[in-house]
Order: C-alpha cells, then structure tokens, then sequence
C-alpha cells in the first residue's frame, strides 16, 4: 500500500488498535521498522505502530537525551544513520544508544509534527540497519507527519472522532484521534509536586530520575507512586 493510500485512510482510524495498525502500514511504507508520535518534547506520547517505537520514546523520555528531543530539524528530516558508529553521534546520548542497542535498533530518523512554524510534536521511525532515507522516503515522511498535525489540532479531550462528541470515548487512555499513554506519568507528578512541595517541573524530574536509577520507565515508577495513595 502507497503512503498516499494511507492518508487517504488515516480518517477511518478510530480506535488504538486501529492506530496500530495504520501507523504499522505507514512505517513499511516508509521503509521503516515504525514510527511513534509524541508530543511537547516527548512528554505526551500519543501513537505507535509498535513495542519497540513505544520503548524507544519511553526511554527518551525517562532519559532526556535522544534524536527526538535533539533534533532542531535545520534539516528535515533529522537522520541518525547509525548510533552505534564509534565516535558517531551515539556520543550525543550514550544511555540512549545503549538502549537502542537493546532492542537492535541502528537508525533513527524524526520529523517534526508542525502547523506552519510552529511546532509541536515529532514523528519518529527506526530501522535495524544502519543507513539513511532515500530522497522520497524522507519526502513521504514528512507527508505523513503533516497529516497527522492536522488530526492532531482536530483532536478535541473526551470526544470520539466527531466534534459533537458522537462515538464517544471514555475509557483509560482514550481521547478521540489520539491516545494518551503518559497519563500515570503526569498524576504522578502532581502527586509528587504537592507531597514535596516542589515545583511540577521538579517533581517531573525526580520521577524519571527515580526511573532511571530502577532501570524502569517513567510509567512504571509513576505507577509506584500512585499505588502509594489512600484508597
């Protein structure tokens, strides 16, 4: 299936799975292992096609370092053709590289999710060789990360994929056009902010500081937390 195949479907995904499912389709498309979405940085991740894009960003958000949170996007998009090239850019995030290397992944490449100028999430892909995009895979990508901004900024909390809120979705985690994955994270976080008395950017540190020093992810440690609380 082409990439403009794709798009022209990317409506009819509602539900996680079906996210899933496209975002897998997209990333062969692409020439990719897959893709995940996040947004603010790598704060919020919202879709992925697969475990190992899921682990990917966690890791970059529980380390702070990584092509996604790295990327300036002075060219687009922004390729890491081997991050375990000796002396290559691995030196930028050594943590990460190894987790990378963890799951065999070798290269990343991140597009940024954009209405005009301003931008507000990234679209990021791995293979499990090294190398770089050819000129129309990296064109395609950046097709898809656009039409994705735009389902993005149609998203609307609480509803289904109708602005009137028909096909509503209420559950854990669901939100219309996207799913919310860090959820724990962030009410963990303000568990943490009042109990310390810090501010919410502090206690956001502590966690993932907590989190790397258990060899866990930010979710798990968030989870620790609010395991913690009265019922």
């Amino acid at each position: 299936m082409s990439v403009q195949e794709l798009l022209a479907g990317l409506e009819q995904a509602g539900s996680a799975e079906e996210h899933r499912v496209w975002a897998a389709r997209c990333a062969h498309a692409l020439g990719l292992g897959g893709i995940a979405v996040s947004l603010r940085w790598g704060a919020e991740l919202v879709w992925f096609s697969d475990q190992v894009s899921a682990r990917l960003q966690d890791a970059q958000f529980t380390l702070g370092q990584g092509p996604s949170l790295t990327a300036d996007f002075t060219v687009v998009p922004y390729q890491v053709a081997d991050l375990q090239e000796p002396g290559g850019e691995d030196g930028l995030w050594p943590q990460f590289a190894a987790e990378a290397a963890a799951v065999q992944v070798r290269a990343m490449f991140v597009w940024p999710v954009r209405s005009g100028e301003a931008r507000f999430g990234a679209l990021t892909g791995y293979r499990t060789v090294p190398g770089l995009l050819s000129a129309q895979q990296a064109a395609d990508g950046l097709r898809v990360a656009d039409a994705l901004a735009g389902r993005l900024l149609a998203w609307r909390p609480g509803t289904g994929n109708h602005p009137n809120g028909e096909g509503r979705n209420d559950g854990p985690g669901q939100a219309g056009a996207v799913d919310l994955h860090r959820i724990e994270v962030h009410q963990a976080t303000g568990v943490l902010s009042i109990r310390l008395g810090v501010p919410l950017a502090e206690a956001l540190v502590r966690l993932r500081a907590q989190a790397f020093a258990s060899g866990r992810t930010v979710t798990e440690a968030a989870q620790d937390v609010l395991r913690e609380l009265p019922l």
